[in-house]
């Protein structure tokens, strides 16, 4: 088992090193590339026609000159040869040197630790959430299929999952957040004006107040999945020749559920966390944090995408990729750990 995972584990950098180098291969392709933006940025035409390439310069009419194109080009290391660049960037992303921002002018470690806490309390309040709520609901569904406290909950439940996000966080805003209805929650934001003088209490409860609907609007999917799910492997587990030998036996239902059905489909949904947590914690989502005023780091992302800001682009995939990656080996090692029956190698018969 453990040279499974040493495998396992060692094909992370091979893998990671694919990824760098098609997203690379990728981005040259992009038309209207980091330099272009610059310039546009510094002309503030963000983005105008009237900076464009054409052979060796730019158009004759930008303010901008060739001279001060080319040192730019140099500042950034975009005068080199691609094949240079790319060593560079490899070097740079596995050595954790993420370098500096095109347009924030400020370090990328620093801009995402900067960002990260926003997308963080969403991903972990809403974690804890969905599995406080989603497996206890499925637990009961699958215990009275058929009736109709199951047929309701999976009625609203398919509706939240047909629903996109950021549909939920508009129509959250309408009802309750100033729009046509009710004034319960702030609009936007994640403190008020006035944080600066609350005591630590009620910053806490003023924090959590700006939570509330983001965190709905953000978990409405991933409870719907869940709440599906086990109730799905609670009802495969009762049709199980086990639980029939049980009830033959003279078990109760209540000791059957606790001391059998519940460990044996518990082992896939408790493996699945590890993988689950971690991306829920980082990646974030770019149309809650939008609607929402959010400035965290799925709107980061897009913005350096917008920006062809690379330095961010490719660190923000580098570490999503690691965070993918250790995430299944985590939710294989869970797994092994839960379940000792279970095995990976394919040399035990």
């Amino acid at each position: 088992m453990k040279y499974y995972f040493i495998r396992r584990i060692l094909l992370i950098f091979p893998t990671l090193l694919g990824i760098v180098t098609l997203t690379f291969i990728i981005l040259q392709f992009v038309p209207g590339g980091p330099i272009e933006q610059i310039i546009s940025e510094i002309q503030g035409y963000s983005g105008s026609s009237e900076v464009s390439s054409s052979g060796d310069g730019y158009d004759t009419n930008s303010r901008v000159s060739q001279e001060q194109i080319d040192e730019i080009r140099k500042l950034y290391g975009f005068d080199q040869p691609i094949y240079v660049q790319y060593f560079n960037w490899l070097i740079r992303l596995f050595t954790f040197d993420f370098g500096d921002s095109y347009f924030y002018n400020r370090s990328v470690i620093d801009l995402i630790a900067e960002k990260l806490p926003v997308s963080a309390s969403l991903g972990i309040i809403s974690f804890l959430l969905v599995y406080l709520i989603s497996i206890p609901l499925g637990i009961k569904k699958a215990i009275s299929p058929g009736s109709k406290f199951d047929i309701i909950s999976s009625f609203i439940i398919l509706i939240g999952y047909s629903i996109p996000g950021f549909i939920v966080a508009l129509f959250l805003i309408v009802f309750f957040a100033g729009g046509s209805f009710f004034s319960w929650f702030p609009i936007r934001g994640l403190t008020s004006d006035n944080f600066a003088d609350l005591n630590f209490i009620e910053k806490i409860l003023d924090y959590i107040w700006h939570l509330v609907l983001p965190i709905i609007a953000y978990m409405l999917g991933a409870f719907a999945v869940l709440s599906q799910r086990t109730r799905n492997l609670f009802l495969e587990e009762m049709q199980q020749q086990y639980v029939i030998t049980a009830r033959a036996k003279g078990l109760s239902e209540k000791v059957i559920l606790s001391r059998h059905i519940l460990k044996n489909a518990m082992i896939l949904i408790i493996s699945a966390i590890p993988a689950h947590a971690l991306g829920m914690f980082f990646v974030g989502s770019l149309l809650i944090e939008k609607i929402f005023s959010l400035d965290g780091i799925g709107l980061l992302n897009y913005e350096s995408i917008l920006r062809r800001d690379y330095a961010v682009v490719m660190s923000m995939l580098f570490i999503t990729s690691i965070i993918a990656l250790v995430g299944q080996v985590l939710t294989d090692m869970t797994l092994a750990i839960i379940d000792p029956r279970i095995t990976f190698d394919k040399n035990v018969k």
